[in-house]
């Protein structure tokens, strides 16, 4: 079953034991088994109960990964968390490939919504521009003095 399972693109036996799922179902493997052999030597044989029974094997195991996957997701908001943590780490002037580094299941476009946040919050300021834009973190009186006298580095 499990080859079989591969050979036709479904690869949840990967993660999902079928074989304990069909220990666990063993009365229905059983039946189906009995089912779909009945009337076997007159050539009236019904293999659908048999299949049916392979079919809900593969409905439990994905049904399985999916719980699975499901409990491993983080939670709504994690990862402006991670950015947040991230930022708050930095030492010095660091670019967005530096946040991106510490933030690698976070997309480029969630990084600067974050980072043009804090910029408003007076919690960052550019440093540099351009392609290769720095930033530093800084206490808000000095952002402000900062944008309001236009300084760079």
């Amino acid at each position: 079953m499990l080859l079989a399972a591969y050979r036709h693109g479904y690869d949840v036996g990967r993660y999902v034991s079928l074989e304990r799922i069909v220990e666990q179902t063993k009365q229905d493997y059983y039946d189906s088994l009995e089912a779909s052999s009945s009337r076997w030597h007159e050539g009236r044989h019904d293999v659908m109960p048999w299949f049916n029974y392979q079919l809900s094997v593969l409905r439990m195991a994905y049904r399985e990964f999916e719980e699975r996957a499901r409990r491993h997701r983080p939670p709504r908001g994690a990862k402006t968390d991670l950015v947040v943590h991230a930022l708050e780490s930095m030492i010095g002037p660091f670019g967005i490939a530096d946040v991106e580094r510490a933030c690698p299941n976070v997309s480029r476009d969630m990084i600067r919504s974050v980072m043009n946040r804090w910029k408003k919050e007076g919690k960052l300021a550019v440093i540099k521009r351009g392609r290769d834009a720095r930033w530093e973190k800084v206490s808000g009186g000095e952002a402000r003095h900062r944008r309001n006298q236009g300084v760079t580095r």
